[in-house]
Formats: C-alpha cells, structure tokens, sequence
C-alpha cells in the first residue's frame, strides 16, 4: 500500500498552508469539486463559499486569488504524480522498462488513489484536463515562474527526462520530449471527449490504453526499441 501522500508545495502559492487545518483540506477537496462541475470561468470564491456553508474571507485567508488556487491545485497533481512515479520505478533497474512504466502512470492518472482520502483525485485529474493550460497562459507567467509556481511541473519533467538521458545519452532533446509527452497525454484525452476530429483515441473507455499506445510510439520511435 501507498504512504498517505502530503506534498510540500510551493509557499507562494497559498497565504496559509491549506493543509495544516481542516478547513483548508476542505476548500482544496470542495474547489476540486466545484471547478470540475461549472470549469474554472464559472468558479467563483463565492460559489466555493456558499457550497462550503462558509464565508469569501475565510477562502481569502488561505489563497489570494482563485488563479493562485487553481495552480495550487495542479501542482499538488504533479507533485502526486511525481511521487507515484518515484514510488513505483525505484527499484527498476532498466530505463526502457522504467520509461514504459511511467508512461502507464501518466496515463492511468485518472484514476482515484487511496494515497489521497480527502481528495478525488479523478476529478481532479479532469481539472488538469481541462484547465492546467491556464495556469502558465498568462501574460505574468514569467514573473511567477521565477517565483516557483511550476516547480512541480519542472521536477516531474526533470525526472523522466533523467530517464530518457539514461537510455540515450546522446538524444539532444529530452526536456522537449518528456515535456510534448505530458502535454499530449492531457490534450489527447482532452480532444478524444470534445474535439475528436482532433485524434485518433477513441473515447472514453479505451482513451487511456490508446494514449499510452500513442505515446510509447512517440518516445521509443525517438530512443528506438
């Protein structure tokens, strides 16, 4: 089994740690709800508030903005992520296998987890789906970015591109690849439910099979078999 997971996320991304208090595990397990019902246009503090039967000031005392939520909340996905990758490959000395299984893990993230119990991480992987695009299009992106908001995002890249290097030293371009292969395993699935004329996945039961098809074929026509 799993250790229960708490990810140390960046500080500057809260006001107050949310995890620290059960009122902050409930405004990140109701705004993964709520953001997952109406999307993040619709989402509101208010809304947040009066489903929580709480108040705006109280939500304000532990995140700035609700942009500053919603990165909050797909970094804890990376984090997560970045962690189930680590717990599960540790031990695996071959980097192509290691590489396989990752992907498998990338593409299986849609799937609830007991490391998580306060927390539906399903619907928050739909979250990232649909909204993680918004936390880095913005015209402040490379302010924040020197803040340290995609530090998770960067680890987890960080990560499997030590991977590829592993199986191809010589390959010029692995930040690029792993990158292009976290995006496409997001927006694949993202286009198989509502642009399907923009992929070949089928949708929605065999999405995550075909996907991890997809992106085996990209990553090992690049490394070779």
């Amino acid at each position: 089994m799993l250790p229960t997971l708490r990810p140390e996320l960046n500080h500057k991304l809260f006001l107050r740690d949310p995890q620290e208090t059960d009122l902050g595990r409930k405004i990140v397990a109701a705004s993964v709800q709520l953001i997952d019902e109406l999307g993040f246009e619709q989402f509101t503090f208010k809304k947040l508030a009066h489903q929580m039967g709480s108040t705006e000031a109280s939500l304000y005392r532990y995140f700035e903005n609700k942009h500053r939520l919603l990165v909050y909340l797909i970094s804890w996905h990376w984090a997560w992520l970045r962690f189930q990758i680590r717990f599960h490959t540790h031990n695996i000395a071959d980097p192509r296998q290691r590489l396989r299984l990752i992907l498998s893990i990338i593409t299986n993230a849609h799937r609830d987890c007991a490391t998580t119990p306060e927390l539906d991480e399903a619907a928050l992987y739909r979250v990232v789906v649909a909204e993680a695009s918004k936390t880095y299009l913005t015209h402040e992106v490379d302010q924040v970015n020197h803040e340290g908001f995609y530090r998770e995002y960067k680890g987890l890249c960080a990560d499997v591109a030590a991977v590829v290097q592993e199986i191809d030293p010589a390959y010029a371009y692995p930040h690029a690849l792993v990158s292009t292969l976290l995006e496409a395993a997001r927006k694949q699935l993202f286009f198989s439910q509502h642009l399907p004329s923009l992929t070949d996945v089928p949708t929605p039961e065999t999405a995550g099979k075909n996907i991890l098809i997809f992106l085996e074929s990209i990553a090992f026509s690049v490394l070779g078999k």
